[in-house]
This record gives C-alpha cells, sequence and structure tokens, in this order.
C-alpha cells in the first residue's frame, strides 16, 4: 500500500443489467408534477438512446410508483421497495451523481468491472489480488458469486472475462463458485485417491513445470504451479468456508438463506465468510435487472419488485452481521449497477441511462448516513458533484492504501492503470470518514 488502508477487503454487489435509481434512492417531485408529459429537449440533449426507445414518437415522464420516506437518524430518502436495507439507512453512503460511458449493457459492465470498454483488460478484483494479495493462503484472494431469482431469463450474459486477470499474471483472476455441489469443478479427489497420492502427484507435476520453465522462460508456468498448489489447499477449506449448514438458526433467519439452493441471500452470506477468512475481493453478481417493461419480469410493478425484495433482505443482514462482528469498519461494501433507468417510460418499465444514477457504499472508512451529489429536477442530468465510474475506482483502490495514478502494471510497452490515462480520476474525498 501507499498509505494506510481504511479497508481491508471489499465485497461489491453488483446487480447485473442496471436497477432503477428512482424507484430506489432519488425520488423527483416534480416528476409528479409533469407525469405523462413529454421530457423537454433541453433535459435529454440529443443524448443517444438505445434502440429499444430511439422508435418511440414520444418520451413520458414517468415518476415512481413507490412510495419514499426519509430514513434513519440521517433522513435518508429512500422508497418502501427496500423496508429492511432502510434500517441500515445510517450506514449507507449514497452517490447520487454517478454517470459512465456506455450504454449498452456489455461494454457498461466490462467498463464498471474492468475501467475499459472493451474486453482483455484486467478486472478490479484482479489489479486488488495483483497489488495487495491474500491474507488467506488456503483461499483464492479474489472470488466471484453469482444469483438470478426471479430475474429476466434472456438477460445479458455473464461472461468469465468480466473477472478475468487480462495482461496480469493468470493467477490473480478471479475464481468463481458454484452455487451448489463443490465450490469448484473437481475439488473433490476421485474415489481411490487420498491426500497423500494427490500430493505426490502435484510434486511430479511441479518438478516438470519447473523445468519447463526453464526452458521456454514462460512466467505463466509459475502461474500454473501456484493455481496447483491454491487448488490443492481449496481441497479443505473451500468446502469448510461454504459450508452453511455449521450456521446457527438465528443467522439464517436473519438473511433468509437455504443451504444448498442458488439465492442472492446465501451469496451474502457466504461473503461473509469469506470475508471472515481474509478473501480480498468477493464479487456478488446479481443478474436480471434490465427492466425494459416488455413483459411481467421487466415491469417496474411486477419484475422489478420482485427483484427488490430478494435482495432486500440479505443487503441488510450482510451489513447487520458485518457490524455485529466488527468486520463492517475494515470492508468496504459496494452496490451498484452498470447504469441507471431513464426518468421516461419504456412501456412499463424504463430504458437505459447513462447520465445520471446511484450507487451505494458503506463501512471501510466511507461515511454513513450521506448522500453524495444530485441529478437535476427530473432525475435526467448528473449536476451536483458529478461522479464518474473511474472516481469510483480511483476511491475504492484509495480506501485500500493504493494511489490510483501510482498503480500500474507495464504491458506491451506501456504503463496500464485501472482508472486509465484518458482523463485524471478523482477521489471522492467528502464521502470518507
Amino acid at each position: 500500500p501507499n498509505f494506510p488502508a481504511k479497508a481491508k477487503r471489499v465485497i461489491y454487489l453488483f446487480q447485473s443489467g442496471a436497477p432503477s435509481q428512482m424507484d430506489l434512492f432519488d425520488p423527483k417531485p416534480l416528476m409528479e408534477k409533469q407525469r405523462g408529459k413529454d421530457l423537454p429537449d433541453s433535459i435529454r440533449r440529443g443524448q443517444r438512446l438505445t434502440t429499444m426507445t430511439s422508435g418511440q414518437k414520444n418520451f413520458p415522464i414517468a415518476p415512481s410508483i413507490f412510495k419514499f420516506a426519509r430514513r434513519g437518524k440521517s433522513g435518508q430518502w429512500m422508497s418502501d421497495v427496500l423496508p429492511h436495507l432502510s434500517k441500515e439507512a445510517d450506514e449507507l453512503c449514497f452517490i447520487k451523481s454517478m454517470h459512465t460511458e456506455a450504454i449498452n449493457h456489455d461494454p457498461a459492465i466490462t467498463f464498471c468491472q474492468t475501467g475499459h470498454q472493451l474486453a482483455g483488460r484486467p478486472s478490479i478484483g484482479s489489479w486488488l489480488s495483483y497489488g495487495l494479495g491474500t491474507e488467506n493462503k488456503d483461499l483464492p484472494a479474489y472470488v466471484v458469486m453469482t444469483s438470478w431469482g426471479t430475474g429476466r431469463p434472456n438477460d445479458q450474459p455473464l461472461y468469465d472475462r468480466l473477472w478475468g486477470a487480462g495482461f496480469l499474471p493468470t493467477q490473480h483472476q478471479g475464481v468463481k463458485f458454484r452455487n451448489s455441489g463443490d465450490p469448484v469443478l473437481y475439488l473433490s479427489d476421485p474415489k481411490g485417491i487420498n491426500r497423500e497420492m494427490r500430493r505426490g502427484m502435484l510434486d511430479e507435476i511441479a518438478s516438470l513445470n519447473r523445468k519447463d520453465r526453464q526452458v521456454v522462460g514462460d512466467p505463466e508456468i509459475d502461474s500454473r504451479i501456484s493455481q496447483y498448489e491454491m487448488a490443492f489447499r481449496m481441497q479443505i477449506h473451500a468446502n469448510e468456508a461454504f459450508d452453511l449448514k455449521d450456521e446457527p438458526k438465528h443467522v439464517h433467519d436473519l438473511y433468509g438463506t437455504q443451504p444448498g439452493k442458488e439465492s442472492f441471500a446465501n451469496n451474502c452470506l457466504l461473503a461473509r465468510r469469506l470475508a471472515e477468512r481474509g478473501v480480498r475481493y468477493i464479487q456478488l453478481f446479481d443478474w436480471g435487472w434490465d427492466s425494459h417493461g416488455t413483459g411481467k419480469q421487466t415491469a417496474i410493478n411486477l419484475g422489478f419488485s420482485d427483484k427488490c425484495k430478494q435482495i432486500d433482505r440479505p443487503m441488510y443482514a450482510l451489513l447487520t452481521d458485518l457490524k455485529q462482528r466488527g468486520l463492517l469498519d475494515d470492508t468496504l461494501v459496494v452496490w451498484g449497477g452498470e447504469f441507471g433507468r431513464t426518468p421516461m417510460a419504456q412501456g412499463s418499465g424504463r430504458d437505459h441511462h447513462i447520465k445520471g444514477f446511484s450507487i451505494w457504499m458503506a463501512g471501510g472508512g466511507v461515511k454513513g448516513g450521506m448522500s453524495y451529489g444530485n441529478t437535476d429536477e427530473l432525475g435526467y442530468n448528473a449536476e451536483e458533484k458529478v461522479v464518474h465510474v473511474r472516481d469510483l475506482h480511483a476511491t475504492i483502490l484509495h480506501q485500500l492504501g493504493i494511489k490510483a495514478e501510482n498503480f500500474t502494471y507495464k504491458f506491451q510497452g506501456l504503463d496500464f492503470r485501472l482508472t486509465g490515462v484518458e482523463d485524471k480520476a478523482h477521489v471522492i474525498k467528502d464521502i470518507l470518514a
């Protein structure tokens, strides 16, 4: 680290498909007064639309159908669709002036994960694994888990490259853990193979690999040896970390978990268990947030509401659990999607929106019970204290003791960094405790 870190680890709750900020955290009273009216050109300013709404004859303003109230002692605005999370309002730091660059899912998710719209760059978890390593040699530094729930069945795919190491050594790529059975395929030895036999086999393979390394000089061979050793240690420790059955009943009741079933709730509890065990970066992807309003599963009043119910209690439980165990102070929790949704309607839903959306952060040296930045009166453009995705990346790195502009890796003659070289990324200092 370049300076003392406030956080030791990150849990990123990524909502793939992009949840609607104005139905969750960003109420706009003027939208109710302008209900059904066309969004003024002076607000849209010619912004590019997706092909799904570019053919609409008009763009009616659509205020939220949910009720908002001030929550917690800090009075944070939150809608009634997240009643459990609202209890932790004083731990949350809302950033309501986010903006990004790509309006379609794949490049936008890639940008959020790697700092670049094109595939091939290292993901943020890989950067942190490379820079800081792990606190637990028996588990990966970077773990990925996915959930679907009742989300849109044909939603955007989550490619393995989203947690890839890019040009960094491959030992820093994320390890995707499965939702059932062994956390990783073939983690259990086949019948007739014991630990001593497995150890002997790995020693022989490592000897051959080291000889190969001397001949061809490929550093990736070192990564291969390292990953074999990690897999050997994980055979014991990964299964133990993923066994939810040893959690007491009151913890399962808190999260709403069902061991053995794929769910965001299970993944949140597993994230806490991995945080306890020193995993550096824990990435949860929850699919199905693409609320275009083209069917029941993408309508704001149906599919979106169901998705909120599925994440509400587990998010509250995760923050509460981390806090009770003394882990929230040095665990940075981040929640958000690849962009936001439009203030105008698309059927019974909303289209993609890049000019102004919301995320939240908690713990890890970030101030709780506050909102930072704002969008205009119709929730379209981020206008006050605008935050770019690169600024979010720089802030995450900063909380782990890393100065973004100094954190580089030389590849093909260039000094690459997570936050890119196009524009300077700024740490959001006003939200730091």
